[in-house]
């Protein structure tokens, strides 16, 4: 499947950023509990973004070879005051620039660590603008503002979504995940509101040797349908199947039972 452009990557965590950034200093209490992550408070997640973004920094800057231990990123605990909108908001806007002017200035084919076993920096650029624009969503369900995202982003964190599922099952054989095979069922993902251009639809097929995918439009056990960010959500588990915005069709059980697996990330 075709990527976005490194730059447009760098320029979507940049405006992800923005956009989390406005939630924390919109006024909403960030002692609030985030729905879909309810281990944690608003200002707990949007710190996790920014240690998050300082790591991915710090490997793309040193063009390290292997893992770094996220203590060791200076500065990435955030403010030591809790609950202080306006520092934890410079602290977000120091981290986005940091990491995207280092990726701006790596490029995509500089050789860094990644634990997809993709070792270039291209990797961060796009698993750190769907880290952003999927923790975002959790953030204004915690602040009870809406979402949106960019069509192209959306189909493209849909495709990497599938791809980690892929890499999960040839690595990890004890993972939750192993137990997505088996033959004679399929899942399709099908956005209601976009045009033929994008091509917003998936077929996810379970087969004995893992999962399999492919875009396009076919018959499936379960089909998954509403508008492109509603299916995101929905496939991210951060809208529920009952929502009014999605529709599922078919054996619903099936789509439940990938929910519960593909859990990781």
């Amino acid at each position: 499947m075709t990527h976005l452009a490194h730059d447009r990557y760098c320029d979507e965590i940049a405006h992800q950023m923005r956009l989390l950034r406005s939630v924390v200093t919109s006024g909403a209490a960030l002692s609030a509990t985030v729905p879909t992550c309810p281990d944690w408070s608003l200002e707990q997640l949007v710190r996790h973004v920014g240690r998050a973004l300082r790591w991915v920094e710090l490997l793309v800057r040193t063009r390290s070879a292997e893992d770094i231990p996220e203590d060791q990123v200076l500065g990435g605990g955030g403010p030591e005051t809790e609950g202080d909108a306006a520092a934890l908001d410079a602290w977000l806007a120091e981290s986005g620039e940091l990491l995207v002017g280092t990726l701006r200035e790596a490029g995509p084919d500089a050789e860094v660590w990644g634990w997809a076993g993709i070792r270039n920096a291209g990797f961060w650029a796009r698993r750190m603008t769907h880290e952003v624009t999927v923790h975002r969503a959790d953030a204004t369900l915690a602040a009870k503002l809406p979402y949106d995202v960019a069509p192209d982003v959306a189909v493209d964190a849909i495709d990497e979504w599938l791809q980690i599922v892929e890499f999960v099952q040839r690595t990890a054989p004890h993972d939750a995940v192993q137990d997505l095979r088996g033959p004679g069922r399929s899942i399709h993902l099908h956005a209601t509101d976009t045009g033929p251009q994008l091509n917003a639809e998936w077929v996810i097929e379970l087969t004995a040797d893992g999962v399999a995918w492919r875009r396009g439009h076919e018959k499936a056990t379960v089909a998954l349908r509403g508008p492109l960010t509603s299916v995101l959500l929905a496939f991210y588990r951060r809208l529920s199947l009952d929502s009014p915005e999605v529709e599922v069709l078919g054996e619903r059980e099936l789509l439940e039972f990938w929910l519960e697996r593909a859990t990781f990330g």
